[in-house]
């Protein structure tokens, strides 16, 4: 089978844009990969582009040329953006194409997620009781970790900190004030144990990558970064997941994450101990800590003493969430996971700037959760 490699990436600014359309920071975004990988738009075989917010967002093709281009629309919750990869990694894979896209775009509203339960096959006292919204679920969720695993309030803080402050030498990041763990603890409570500077907010932003067969890559750029393996699971019987109308009883079972994790580190013949970064879904603080565990960085409460170590810094053994994660960038839900991947390949590149972590990194890691429990792991390497 024909490998995957990416050779061109680009990253719209995550923020908000008043008056500007999603499609049209999908286009930048999409110059800019194209301008990254040294190819012309007309040169792109099919491509795979996922978006919440915009129905139609393979409509982006009137801003680039009607090349008449196979662009598929995609949506996996917050696993759409992998999703996208994968579908745009696998053509190339099996012959299909010889230069694919993957493109992510959003422009959400102010405020968290919410919709009429029925939506997503729950009942209606779900939503009346306040269930619906994801702060609520990751607030409880965290809160049970917490107490089985002896995580502190302060990790919590630690790990906003961390974000924030890594968001601060990002150019493109939302948040982008540094906040101490003092002044995170200091915010307001929106769901306990979680206070206001722990959760991330969707937001507007868009992103794009450019692949290539392995033996082309050489055509284009002397930095192709390996797309070594992808991953998608959703959630299996017993799981305690986002919008889970109950908790189950009996043996716990593993959660997507974990699922998703094990089967990309087997496809890429590599384990936890060969990543050199990573990045993972930190919707809010406490889920960056129960996602080290799930995708197999760390065992079930260790994450307390590496977080006060510094284990997780840029300068540390297993740098996590360099560019700020989503707490320091927000979440427009299409693009949150090419913009974890443009930090990895910048980052495999050497080319991060002042957020570059020390050495030669080979391994990075991308992870994604969301509604209603689906997750997708993706592993590049140089």
């Amino acid at each position: 089978m024909t490998e995957a490699v990416i050779i061109g990436v680009g990253l719209h600014p995550f923020g908000r844009f008043p008056g500007k359309p999603a499609l049209d920071m999908g286009a930048d975004a999409v110059r800019l990969a194209l301008a990254d990988a040294g190819v012309n738009w007309p040169q792109i075989q099919g491509g795979y582009i996922g978006s919440y917010e915009v129905a139609n967002p393979d409509a982006i093709v009137g801003r680039l040329g009607l090349t008449g281009v196979p662009l598929r629309g995609v949506f996996n919750g917050c696993a759409t953006a992998g999703t996208a990869v994968a579908l745009a990694a696998r053509a190339i894979e099996t012959g299909e194409h010889d230069l694919t896209i993957a493109i992510g775009l959003d422009k959400h509203p102010r405020g968290a997620f919410a919709a009429d339960p029925s939506v997503a096959g729950i009942p209606s006292w779900y939503g009346q009781t306040g269930l619906f919204l994801t702060t609520h679920f990751f607030g409880m969720k965290i809160n049970r970790y917490m107490h089985e695993h002896g995580i502190s309030h302060e990790t919590l803080a630690r790990v906003a900190s961390k974000n924030f402050r890594n968001a601060a030498g990002n150019e493109k990041a939302w948040r982008r004030t540094p906040l101490t763990p003092e002044e995170v603890l200091a915010s307001p409570v929106l769901n306990y144990p979680l206070r206001q500077f722990m959760y991330c907010g969707p937001n507007e932003g868009a992103a794009a990558i450019v692949m290539c067969r392995a033996d082309q890559a050489h055509k284009y750029t002397s930095t192709p970064v390996r797309v070594r393996a992808t991953s998608l699971r959703s959630r299996r019987l017993g799981a305690f997941e986002v919008q889970s109308p109950s908790f189950p009883v009996g043996e716990p079972v593993d959660s997507p994450s974990v699922d998703a994790s094990r089967d990309a580190y087997e496809r890429a013949g590599i384990g936890p101990e060969d990543v050199d970064v990573a990045q993972l879904q930190d919707t809010d603080a406490g889920s960056e800590i129960i996602h080290m565990a799930e995708n197999g960085l760390c065992k079930d409460g260790e994450q307390e003493r590496l977080i006060a170590e510094g284990a997780t810094e840029i300068g540390g053994r297993l740098p996590v969430n360099t560019d700020g994660g989503l707490l320091g960038n927000g979440e427009p839900i299409g693009a949150s996971g090419l913009r974890q991947i443009h930090e990895i390949v910048l980052q495999l590149r050497g080319a991060a700037g002042t957020r570059q972590i020390p050495g030669t990194p080979r391994v990075g890691y991308t992870h994604l959760y969301g509604a209603p429990g689906a997750s997708a792991v993706t592993i590049l390497s140089t």
